[in-house]
């Protein structure tokens, strides 16, 4: 099987909503494959049966197609190496359990989680780490027989050798450990259910993935999985444990300090520009200032420098880079952001003025409907707008009126004919003459609004200034 140089990979479990810390974990596997023309791989690790959703796995291959994070192989998307999700491997593993156990590297564990309890309280007590004491590592086959004769369901257990495991994790140089300090581990549970340290390991080797940026709380996993891939012959690939995500108040990120779902970002208005841009730079450096496309982002994206140190989730960030992404749409793309949530229609004609016009001062599609009612339905003067128009000169508003009858929409040449008839200037004009038209007292340039608001509507505004 022949694979390009890099391929990377992202397994997800569908037990629920994909958050920023495991969008993150994606998007730099992406980026990894795509800056160097390699392939990015899918895979659903759905072997908890019982947390597992189908629903979850839409919603999922929901979220990472609108982040624009598209895959090379993987659910909707069969490779050679499918199928892609675990549940519908099982046979494929069976194979590889049988050779463990056939080489001597796992054997079946009776032992009941009472007595690991009890195992683990006495190591704790003699201040030991707890781990596997061994007691089925070297059993007879009439003792495996007579364990299995009293009903208990074993375990598999991969046999681990005291010695030396080292590997150079990509993020964090030269890691070591011991194998007397790891102990045997279980490798498929008393249901037949496969566990997480097998299948991710034989699965990376069997899709040919080469490289795989995880959090560093799998750090510890990965000896383990080197030792089950050295067993079976199989490839590793080349691991990197990236920093985690962490609140304002240091510690991991989690819903109590702010993470939130893909699913909710979105819904709450966020352009997928916005996460991805941010995303990109929680723990890796991008040219400051710019907003990238996917494809640009990956041309800047190197895995040697990734940072060690915890990254910071700022609400406020992502917040430029959603300013930053709102004002470098297109039109089409943000009128097609902005429709659902308007209630009060913009006319075809002058949509594309009326987009022009408001999109420095959109954040959310919520704002859109407060800029349509501005300039095609009724919108009151909010509370600072009202402000301005009580501390206005009152003849600013006879001659405003005069002026709207004698040019209508022209903006300069409105303005122009006020300053002449009142002698206003400055704040002292512009400002509570934007404050009536608009009901707004700050907000885009009065000359793109006008137009769009129309004469009779200003006419109105200004007459409802002037106490008419």
């Amino acid at each position: 099987m022949s694979h390009d140089p890099i391929t990377t990979r992202f397994a997800p479990s569908p037990t629920g909503h994909i958050h920023l810390g495991n969008a993150r974990t994606a998007l730099f596997n992406w980026l990894a494959a795509r800056a160097v023309g390699g392939r990015f791989v899918l895979r659903i690790e759905d072997t908890d049966q019982e947390r597992s959703r189908p629903e979850h796995v839409t919603a999922l291959l929901r979220d990472l197609r609108w982040l624009g994070l598209d895959w090379d192989a993987g659910p909707e998307v069969e490779g050679e190496a499918g199928p892609y999700f675990q549940s519908q491997r099982g046979e494929l593993y069976a194979d590889y359990y049988a050779r463990l156990e056939a080489a001597g590297h796992a054997y079946p564990c009776y032992c009941t989680s009472e007595e690991l309890e009890a195992a683990r309280r006495a190591q704790r007590a003699r201040g030991e780490p707890p781990r596997y004491p061994g007691r089925c590592r070297n059993l007879s086959a009439e003792d495996r027989e007579r364990l299995a004769a009293e009903g208990r369901e074993p375990t598999l257990r991969f046999r681990v050798e005291a010695g030396e495991i080292a590997f150079d994790d990509l993020v964090r140089g030269r890691q070591t450990f011991r194998g007397e300090e790891i102990g045997d581990f279980i490798i498929r549970r008393s249901d037949g259910t496969p566990a997480f340290f097998f299948t991710n390991a034989v699965d990376d080797a069997l899709m040919g993935v080469t490289r795989v940026l995880r959090g560093e709380d799998h750090l510890t996993n990965t000896p383990r999985q080197m030792l089950i891939l050295d067993a079976l012959g199989l490839a590793a690939p080349e691991y990197g444990h990236i920093s985690l995500l962490t609140g304002d108040d240091g510690a991991p990120l989690s819903k109590r300090n702010g993470s939130r779902s893909v699913a909710e970002l979105r819904a709450a208005g966020y352009l997928p520009e916005a996460l991805t841009n941010y995303m990109a730079r929680l723990g890796h450096p991008i040219e400051a200032g710019d907003l990238f496309g996917a494809d640009a982002l990956a041309g800047q994206f190197a895995v040697d420098r990734l940072s060690r140190a915890p990254a910071r989730f700022d609400p406020q960030q992502l917040d430029h880079w959603q300013h930053e992404a709102i004002q470098h749409a297109p039109l089409d793309e943000l009128w097609a952001w902005l429709a659902p949530a308007l209630v009060t229609p913009v006319p075809e004609a002058s949509r594309d003025a009326w987009l022009a016009a408001v999109q420095p001062n959109i954040e959310r599609p919520e704002d859109g409907e407060d800029w349509a009612r501005v300039c095609f339905g009724e919108a009151e003067p909010d509370a600072a707008a009202a402000e301005v128009i009580a501390g206005a000169d009152p003849a600013l508003w006879p001659a405003a009126e005069a002026a709207l009858q004698a040019h209508g929409a022209d903006n300069q040449a409105v303005v122009e004919a006020v300053k002449a008839d009142t002698g206003l200037k400055g704040k002292n004009l512009f400002k509570p003459l934007r404050a009536a038209i608009t009901g707004r007292a700050s907000g885009p340039e009065l000359g793109a609004l006008l137009p769009l608001i129309g004469t009779d509507r200003a006419l109105a505004r200004i007459r409802a200034a002037k106490g008419e």
